[in-house]
């Protein structure tokens, strides 16, 4: 009997220095509809990683978890990190970079990306496959860090960026928070460079994030994306033989407060009200706005509970994930 896989605990980190939307410099210097668009995302404030990296962000992340977790590095069995958007350095390897600092000496580490704020369901897929496929695997780490690629945190017509990391421990001992029971990940490469920075030939300080088709990304894309999720996940609770009134909670990843409205009215689910409250403390995180909204989610629900994590990228790739609450060790659910 294969051992169910369990996300069995979460840590995030934030740079100190927290600065108000409405007082970024660059919001001034927008066209007035878009500084009014940047204003109406329902995010208040976002943490700036000043002098960090996406590296050192991750590391801050996953010494938080493995020190909490009581874990020595070197009992890892894989560490996955959920590669950033612009690398430090071309050929270099961030993953095994992350390895040497954590001192995971015993760890398989490869790194998982290419599928923008969706990578880290792909990263929880190969955790998955590890724990379930390899009888001497019995601990994943997966780390995801968010880092503002340009100089502008505006992202047209999209979200507004803050920097942060995650970390989530996956592991086949039966405990934790959530019992990751299934997953769908889905992409689709019509919409790859959707979304782009053009680098070759161009200095890093005029790098911008350039959405190529407006039009496609809000309309095309977001019809799309509402079959995608609408099949996804009929496809994964009906294959687990999970009734849909069964899901207690419904979370995904942070855009605006535009994007929520949107998507419960196309889908016809309510989303957990911890995904506002961090849009509006955190912004936009990519890859770690499920880690953070799961985690935040975790103390409302009872052991049994299911959830069902969705996750969307303009790249574009969807993924759904259907999770059960596990009981507290202590006994009290939390």
């Amino acid at each position: 009997m294969i051992a169910p896989v369990a996300l069995h605990s979460i840590a995030l980190w934030f740079p100190d220095d927290e600065v108000t939307v409405a007082g970024l410099p660059e919001l001034d210097q927008l066209p007035v509809a878009q500084r009014e668009h940047a204003l109406s995302l329902g995010i208040d404030t976002v943490r700036i990683g000043i002098g960090q990296s996406e590296s050192d962000m991750a590391h801050a992340a996953a010494t938080a978890l493995l020190r909490a977790a009581d874990i020595d590095p070197t009992q890892l069995d894989a560490l996955l990190l959920v590669q950033g958007r612009v690398p430090q350095y071309l050929l270099a390897s961030e993953a095994t970079r992350l390895q040497h600092r954590l001192g995971a000496t015993q760890a398989f580490t490869t790194g998982v990306g290419d599928l923008g704020c969706v990578s880290i369901s792909a990263g929880f897929a190969l955790a998955s496959a590890l724990l379930r496929g390899d009888p001497h695997c019995h601990n994943v780490l997966v780390v995801a860090a968010a880092k503002t690629p340009t100089r502008a945190r505006y992202r047209s017509p999209m979200t507004l960026l803050g920097d942060g990391a995650a970390a989530v421990l996956l592991t086949t001992s039966g405990t934790g928070r959530y019992e990751l029971v299934d997953q769908i990940v889905r992409s689709d490469g019509k919409y790859s460079d959707l979304f782009r920075i053009d680098y070759r030939d161009v200095r890093e300080a005029d790098w911008t994030e350039e959405c190529t088709d407006e039009p496609t990304y809000s309309f095309r894309l977001a019809v799309e994306s509402r079959k995608r999720f609408t099949d996804i996940n009929a496809a994964l609770l009906g294959r687990n033989g999970v009734e849909h009134d069964r899901v207690g909670t419904f979370l995904m990843q942070n855009l605006s407060a535009g994007a929520f409205a949107f998507w419960q009215e196309a889908l016809d689910v309510p989303i957990d009200p911890v995904c506002r409250a961090n849009l509006a403390r955190f912004g936009h995180l990519g890859s770690v706005d499920v880690a953070l909204n799961l985690k935040a989610a975790a103390a409302s629900q009872r052991p049994g509970d299911y959830a069902v994590l969705m996750n969307s990228s303009p790249v574009a790739a969807w993924s759904s994930a259907l999770l059960r609450r596990l009981p507290d060790p202590t006994g009290n659910g939390k």
